[in-house]
């Protein structure tokens, strides 16, 4: 069995990237484990433009080898009206294949997402990333109340997955409890590939 966390995430401003950056420091804080970063491309109206097979920053494009070889997936996307953006949904829409095969059926799966208002829409934002994986058959892990920083948090944070308030210009860096969170979040989504892999 892979012992790789897929964190696949889109980020427009970086903030969604932030938080991937620390839920894939907390999948390598469990020892054998490992995070492989993916981000998906923009999508634009005129679908005739190609985007370039590597971005000019951040981590490489999603393909559909990185969710046959992950033994989990961390998913991650900024509100757009409190639902995932469009380039996260285009590429879950094209995943029938991996859906029809059962790639991901059994996997630990979680979620993340970022917003610049603490009301924006953060957890139906995570709720949505979550039908897919449903519908994949994955097994959806949160983050539970034992996680101290769940119940002090003042910024971002949620039971269904680990979230930024990034503020109206994006002036808020990512706080203390969001940054624990996030990493809680994959070290447990790690924690749990390992257990069903019979690694414990």
């Amino acid at each position: 069995m892979s012992s790789t966390i897929l964190v696949l995430y889109y980020s427009r401003t970086g903030h969604t990237a932030q938080l991937a950056r620390l839920i894939a420091r907390g999948v390598e804080e469990v020892p054998g484990m490992q995070a492989r970063l993916r981000q998906v491309p923009p999508v634009a109206p005129v679908t005739e433009t190609a985007q370039p097979p590597e971005p000019d920053e951040g981590a490489p494009y999603a393909t559909r080898q990185d969710l046959q070889d992950c033994a989990g997936l961390a998913l991650g996307s900024p509100t757009r009206f409190g639902n995932m953006a469009a380039p996260l949904k285009y590429f879950l829409d094209s995943t029938g294949a991996e859906w029809a095969s059962g790639t991901l059926v059994g996997r630990p799966a979680a979620v993340f997402s970022s917003t610049s208002t603490m009301h924006g829409g953060q957890e139906s934002t995570l709720l949505s990333m979550a039908l897919p994986l449903l519908h994949h058959g994955m097994l959806l892990l949160g983050l539970p109340f034992t996680e101290p920083a769940l119940n002090a948090t003042v910024t971002g944070g949620s039971p269904y997955g680990a979230t930024h308030v990034s503020g109206t210009d994006g002036e808020r860096p990512v706080s203390e409890h969001e940054r624990e969170l996030a990493r809680a979040l994959g070290r447990r989504l790690a924690d749990t590939a390992r257990k069903l892999a019979g690694d414990a």
